[in-house]
């Protein structure tokens, strides 16, 4: 040991040196509160969970019924026989009703019209 005193002790003081802390790290802050039942967050206005599906993916996909593959978002979104539907009408129609359903059905996803398969509301993010 050297005959140094600790830091911030000064020799001739009343005072005691401070206390050690031990090599422990400081104390974690609290973390935010992590819903188990809501991994991507609730709904601010109804507190319903919601889905692990994005709108913006699911519309954008839909969009491709612009080049005539329409019915991609839904079957994103779980939503099969609806997908198999629409991509039959864009083939049925040569792609024109694959344009109109794509267009609609876009809006419809992203002014929160669609839920997931089980009833949840699609989340904003990617």
């Amino acid at each position: 040991m050297s005959d140094q005193p600790p830091y911030g002790f000064e020799p001739g003081s009343n005072m005691p040196p401070p206390p050690s802390m031990g090599g422990y790290p400081p104390p974690a802050y609290p973390g935010v509160y992590h819903d188990p039942l809501a991994p991507y967050g609730r709904h601010p206005m109804t507190g319903e969970p919601y889905s692990d599906k994005s709108k913006v993916v699911a519309a954008l996909l839909q969009l491709l019924g612009l080049v005539g593959l329409v019915g991609i978002g839904r079957i994103y979104l779980g939503n099969t026989g609806l997908g198999v539907a629409q991509l039959l009408v864009g083939l049925v129609t040569c792609g024109i009703g694959a344009v109109i359903w794509g267009i609609v059905d876009a809006v419809l996803i992203l002014t929160d019209r669609v839920r997931d398969p089980h009833g949840r509301p699609l989340r904003d993010g990617t």
